[in-house]
């Protein structure tokens, strides 16, 4: 039954049930596009009706038991329990109700550039691509590489990979949940391959992320007009050729100048095809910044400058320290995050946004 003093929760349930409902119909089914958007709204929900499902059940619970206990000491006890349990089950559906990003659930696209430092510089930027390959790999996601331009030792100029989870995951467990805290400048102090001295040097290398577009989202709309495409030769480290056609695409969107380049799809039609929907990933977050900038909340915008000053995180190799300066996360485990064991890290950037979010409710 519905309760009073959380309307919002009753609506989500009937809006959970009704799309239950949808989603079970033959036209539904037969539509991977709507259904996959229904999915991803039932997904949504799903945790604030589990929350006050929770909630219910404790306060229905508790009205018995009151009920009950004039005849049964026993049903008191039970009484005295779930008053207590109580405010534990509000408290949870309040923080269910928080809003969300609405990109949570969503795919993303990042890219990683070296920054300031050389090839060491490169050489880091290398270490991060290998570090969220292999955090997406515990996760279960997948990792495409879009683009990449390499070094002679090895380094990384700059790379572009989508990460992806499979299925329909629930917000908090979407891609974009956990990898948006990552946008920024990343500062690594170490001695370098080519240091023959010893000496450590600081360099940088730069994320930026975005949530991936629905190649059918009807949120953003390119008109063919808007673009200019150049086919040229795809080409490998030093300039090798990939391939002898002229597969590899160069999109232009006309009115806002973003360029996107793709060479690795194995023709000319699906490398048009992955950069329009870069293209319209990268649309879709500077739709977002726009919205974002107008209610006067940047407190996730990315650092676009490789500015070693502008830094969100250190990795100190020497100490094997890696700090989160937004955050003051401290740990001493560097070899291990850079293997993929990043939860900890980003953990600490979630809730520090989910407390921040929490006192704007209140």
């Amino acid at each position: 039954m519905a309760d009073e003093q959380f309307p919002a929760a009753a609506t989500a349930l009937e809006e959970y049930e009704s799309i239950e409902q949808q989603m079970a119909s033959p036209e539904i089914v037969s539509n991977p596009d709507k259904l996959r958007k229904l999915g991803r709204r039932h997904a949504e929900l799903g945790s604030i009706v589990s929350a006050y499902k929770d909630y219910l059940q404790v306060k229905d619970d508790l009205e018995a038991a009151r009920e009950m206990a004039a005849e049964d000491e026993d049903f008191a006890e039970e009484a005295k329990r779930l008053e207590a349990e109580l405010p534990t089950v509000e408290d949870k559906l309040r923080t269910a109700l928080i809003p969300r990003d609405p990109d949570d659930a969503r795919d993303t696209i990042m890219e990683i550039k070296a920054g300031t430092g050389g090839e060491e510089a490169a050489l880091f930027a290398g270490d991060l691509l290998r570090m969220y390959t292999r955090y997406a790999e515990k996760r279960g996601w997948n990792v495409v590489v879009q683009s990449e331009n390499t070094t002679e030792l090895g380094g990384v100029k700059d790379v572009q990979i989508a990460i992806r989870a499979k299925g329909t995951p629930a917000p908090e467990d979407g891609v974009w949940a956990s990898m948006k805290y990552e946008g920024g400048v990343h500062r690594v102090q170490r001695v370098p391959v080519t240091e023959s001295q010893g000496r450590i040097q600081t360099s940088a290398a730069g994320v930026i992320v975005f949530p991936e577009a629905d190649e059918d989202d009807d949120e953003i709309e390119i008109d063919p007009k808007d673009l200019k495409i150049d086919i040229f030769m795809s080409s490998g480290p030093g300039g090798q050729s990939v391939n002898t056609t002229y597969s590899a695409v160069r999109m232009t969107h006309i009115p806002t100048g973003i360029v996107v380049s793709m060479q690795d799809e194995k023709s000319q039609i699906q490398n048009r095809a992955a950069a329009l929907r870069v293209l319209k990933s990268r649309l879709l977050a500077m739709k977002h910044e726009q919205e974002a900038a107008e209610a006067a909340d940047m407190r996730h915008s990315q650092v676009r400058s490789l500015d070693r000053s502008e830094r969100i995180r250190t990795y100190n190799f020497p100490e094997n320290r890696i700090v989160d300066h937004r955050t003051n996360y401290k740990a001493y485990n560097l070899d291990a995050v850079l293997d993929g064991d990043l939860q900890a890290v980003i953990d600490s950037d979630i809730q520090a946004d989910e407390a921040e979010r929490l006192a704007n409710q209140q």
